[in-house]
């Protein structure tokens, strides 16, 4: 819950988390879960994460990734474990017959923007996410 935390407050909005420990085992430790996660340890201690789930994309009529949320402690960042969580979940794809792999990101987070950039990623700036909040 502290790096879900985290997160939340480096995207300025840790008043959105409504997660608890409890709902998120029964979410992702079951049959069918709903998401995964990659962790990142340092020396046993969780540092960061990558969760993801999958997709479909009727363009290119293959399965992709979401990459949902991606995660470092500001300590840890810059040393290449960004990278390596990145790097894990295109193995995944690859391997899974994923045609690409989607996520946003923050306009304002210009860090994160060139380092999606030195990984090859496209920014796509024409489009704008949308969501529909459920009540």
């Amino acid at each position: 819950m502290e790096l879900l935390y985290l997160k939340a407050e480096f995207d300025g909005c840790p008043e959105s988390l409504k997660a608890t420990s409890e709902q998120l085992n029964k979410d992702l430790f079951c049959t069918n879960p709903l998401t995964s996660i990659l962790l990142a340890e340092v020396g046993g201690q969780p540092v960061g994460f990558a969760s993801y789930h999958r997709i479909y994309s009727t363009f290119l009529a293959k399965p992709g990734i979401w990459l949902d949320d991606l995660y470092l402690k500001e300590e840890y960042r810059g040393q290449k474990i960004g990278k390596t969580l990145i790097t894990r979940l295109y193995q995944i794809a690859e391997k899974t017959g994923c045609g690409r792999i989607d996520w946003t990101v923050n306009i304002n987070n210009s860090q994160g923007i060139n380092f999606y950039e030195k990984m090859g990623a496209n920014i796509i700036e024409k489009v704008r996410l949308c969501r529909l909040e459920i009540q």
